[in-house]
């Protein structure tokens, strides 16, 4: 019993991986010191304003999609038509629920981009907004160009 005592009484102390560093008075740091200290050095600073990334990522991707991906994505959509089903629409087959809400997509805009491809453009634009603040915070440099 004595050896299980005395084991237990003088086994070392770990603070996360490393162990605990005797203080100058030779005893072991106290609680209070340890979480100063992890306290202290757990603390993150951005280096990028998040919102500034966010709304720069997100009006570059609707100003892409609005003029410069528009015609490329409608002409595609043309080219690939309505669904079929033995050679005939779906809504020529019976199926009138097939048939597209008309003015969910209608809006002001000349070329005709909607809600639709706001949310799209949107979505992607806020993807791309937190990948790169993820890959800043991470220390990731890509050093695309240098």
């Amino acid at each position: 019993m004595a050896t299980i005592s005395s084991t237990a009484m003088f086994s070392p102390s770990f603070q996360s991986v490393r162990s605990c560093t005797k203080t100058s008075a030779g005893m072991y740091p106290s609680l209070s010191m340890i979480s100063r200290r992890s306290r202290r050095s757990m603390a993150i600073k951005a280096e990028l304003n998040p919102s500034l990334v966010i709304s720069l990522s997100t009006g570059l991707s609707l100003f892409l999609g609005r003029f410069v991906f528009f015609n490329f994505q409608r002409e595609n959509v043309a080219k690939q038509g309505l669904p079929e089903q033995n050679g005939l629409t779906h809504f020529e087959a019976g199926d009138v629920r097939a048939k597209e809400y008309v003015s969910l997509l209608k809006s002001n805009d000349p070329v005709g981009f909607n809600i639709v491809d706001v949310l799209a453009w949107g979505s992607i634009g806020h993807i791309l907004a937190y990948y790169i603040l993820a890959t800043a915070s991470n220390g990731y440099d890509p050093n695309f160009f240098g």
